[in-house]
């Protein structure tokens, strides 16, 4: 779980990030989670749009469904666009600000 600062954080590294994953027609499919859980693998903070003219899945859900599929957290969600982030366990490239203590 994230917290607020490192959500925060994130959408900064996001902010300058090509769209990468987009969805129409086809909406949410094997190939679509199978694109995003290797760009995960190789990027951690992957950038997503829903083509809203088309797609059947609004951002919100098609960011929610692929987040639980490939075992990502959604940092944001904005109009038609969504960001993802999932840590590399073997070799992390993010470094996320510390969680403040209880």
């Amino acid at each position: 779980m994230l917290t607020s600062k490192q959500r925060a954080f994130l959408r900064g590294l996001a902010n300058p990030l090509e769209t990468i994953l987009t969805l129409g027609k086809g909406g949410l499919s094997p190939e679509i989670y199978a694109q995003a859980d290797s760009a995960l693998e190789k990027r951690e903070l992957i950038k997503g749009r829903v083509l809203v003219e088309t797609c059947p899945v609004s951002s919100r859900e098609a960011a929610d469904a692929i987040a639980a599929a490939v075992h990502a957290e959604v940092v944001q969600v904005i109009g038609s666009r969504f960001v993802l982030y999932r840590k590399n366990q073997k070799e992390p490239k993010i470094v996320l600000p510390k969680a403040a203590k209880k």
